[in-house]
């Protein structure tokens, strides 16, 4: 398992409701990557997390602002990734993200 991914991960989600940004935290933990993710005032863990080459997906459900079932498909490429995120049959969501560098300070 490459531990290339791990780290603390700021996420846009253009959704159509609006811009939201988690911050999606991944790490190796007994060979296998575990991950949450922060925002909209819930923390939640991330199910199902796969790396395959540069392509890494998980699954999460949220609560806020309303119930849904998200599936995450991104490209990593060093310090960023680009994707999509897909909540049933509503239509996908572009999201990027950027690795925080260990000396930048963020939200808890």
């Amino acid at each position: 398992m490459s531990t290339d991914i791990q780290g603390v991960w700021d996420l846009t989600i253009a959704t159509p409701i609006g811009r939201v940004r988690p911050v999606v935290e991944l790490r190796a933990h007994e060979g296998e990557l575990i991950g949450t993710a922060r925002g909209t005032g819930e923390t939640l863990p991330l199910r199902d997390i796969v790396l395959d080459g540069h392509r890494l997906t998980w699954k999460q459900s949220i609560t806020r602002p309303v119930r849904l079932d998200l599936t995450f498909t991104v490209i990593v490429d060093g310090d960023t990734l680009t994707g999509t995120s897909k909540a049933g049959r509503l239509p996908s969501s572009k999201v990027t993200g950027l690795r925080r560098r260990d000396d930048e300070a963020g939200p808890a």
